[in-house]
């Protein structure tokens, strides 16, 4: 089981996070909602819950809660620029599809 991190996307955390003064990695996590069933969810995080699973990629902690794991194991998170546009991006092996407005997925 593993969640990693493209070099984009950890260079955007690091960077974030220095400008914050303040955090120890990203949160990532799914939750119920949208058309498709589930959305992620990530967020800065200040703290690591005894609960978290943790993952390390490229000097960056991802943590996870242990009811998520099942449906982004394997996922890649990567941070892109198109055009005038950036974010992150899931690309999730386990998903099986995703709603036409991209706010949510099914696995």
């Amino acid at each position: 089981m593993a969640v990693t991190l493209t070099e984009a996307a950890a260079r955007h955390v690091t960077k974030y996070l220095a400008r914050r003064g303040k955090g120890v990695g990203v949160r990532l996590g799914v939750k119920t909602t949208g058309c498709s069933g589930l959305a992620y969810k990530l967020e800065y995080a200040d703290d690591m819950a005894p609960e978290d699973i943790v993952f390390e990629g490229h000097g960056v902690k991802v943590l996870i809660d242990p009811k998520s794991l099942p449906y982004i194991d394997g996922t890649e998170l990567d941070f892109v620029r198109e055009g005038l546009n950036e974010g992150f991006k899931f690309h999730n092996p386990r998903e099986k599809d995703r709603c036409g407005c991209g706010e949510s997925f099914r696995v």
